[in-house]
């Protein structure tokens, strides 16, 4: 049985891979900082292959990574500033090198939708480094690009006001975001690791959805069965978060994401809209008053 690699495994992206992937009869192997944490030993429990790792350190990446079929992974910024974004590129261009050594037939990097676009968002740019250097390796690639994750509505969470649901975003309610679930984001990458999809010259940008501010507000308002409002903020709620106020600018731009759904559907028919992914996510309402 071939085995797929999967950096990040013990998160909610990597983690969506890793569901994907044994849904469909893959044999895992996680790459883990620590195969004695509680996440590492769930996977295992579940039948992954655990690989210790140190992005640091060259030979245990590669030697994690020898005799994969096929390699997934991504990368996150440890926080908002520069030196965040450079140190994710860091550990994207470690992870590719590995992968060039172990002599990995098949590499699918998560990206962000609009990295190639010039967007000016520190961490869209540091993972479009990454998918640069990916392209220069060699390995066959697959760069997938999710737009805003549905899972953010865990902290952009509406709340109830005088009997009202609220939703606040720093984003004018004339322009729709794209909205992608992370479950969706796990099939879409286990589909090209197995082989079972391709993307049109390598790379694809992957969404679920696509709505206003006014438009989400009710999606969550019809789920609560309350009456809905959408207010738009001024950038200045984000205070000195450099990255989140580009981010934000560039959603203001219309068009920012531009993920072509219906594509996206011939590779995941079952991809869930906003309201799809609010009734089968848990996601329950936030009833403090205002």
């Amino acid at each position: 049985m071939n085995t797929i690699a999967v950096f990040g495994g013990t998160g909610k992206q990597g983690g969506s891979v890793i569901d994907a992937l044994l849904s469909r009869g893959a044999h895992v192997r996680a790459l883990v900082r620590s195969p004695e944490s509680d996440r590492a030993r769930a996977l295992a429990g579940r039948g992954v292959e655990l690989a210790r790792v140190e992005i640091d350190d060259a030979t245990s990446l590669s030697a994690a990574l020898r005799g994969a079929e096929a390699f997934f992974l991504m990368t996150t910024p440890a926080g908002h500033t520069l030196a965040d974004a450079e140190g994710e590129t860091r550990q994207g261009v470690a992870l590719v090198d590995a992968a060039v050594a172990a002599a990995v037939p098949h590499v699918v990097f998560s990206s962000v939708g609009g990295a190639e676009r010039d967007s000016g968002v520190p961490h869209f740019e540091s993972k479009r480094r990454v998918e640069e250097h990916l392209e220069r390796s060699g390995p066959r690639a697959t760069i997938v690009r999710p737009v805003a994750f549905m899972e953010n509505f865990a902290f952009l969470a509406p709340t109830v006001e005088d009997g009202v649901l609220v939703l606040r975003m720093p984003l004018p309610d004339h322009i729709p975001l794209q909205l992608i679930a992370v479950r969706d984001i796990g099939r879409i990458s286990a589909a090209f690791l197995l082989d079972a999809a391709k993307a049109p010259d390598g790379a694809v940008e992957i969404a679920g959805d696509e709505r206003t501010g006014s438009q989400m507000a009710a999606a969550f308002g019809a789920h609560a069965g309350l009456p809905a409002r959408y207010e738009a903020l001024p950038l200045e709620v984000l205070g000195d978060n450099a990255d989140g106020r580009a981010m934000f600018r560039w959603f203001a731009e219309t068009p920012a994401y531009r993920a072509d759904l219906a594509a996206v559907r011939a590779i995941e028919p079952a991809v869930q809209d906003l309201p799809a992914w609010i009734r089968t996510s848990g996601w329950t309402l936030d009833a403090r008053v205002g």
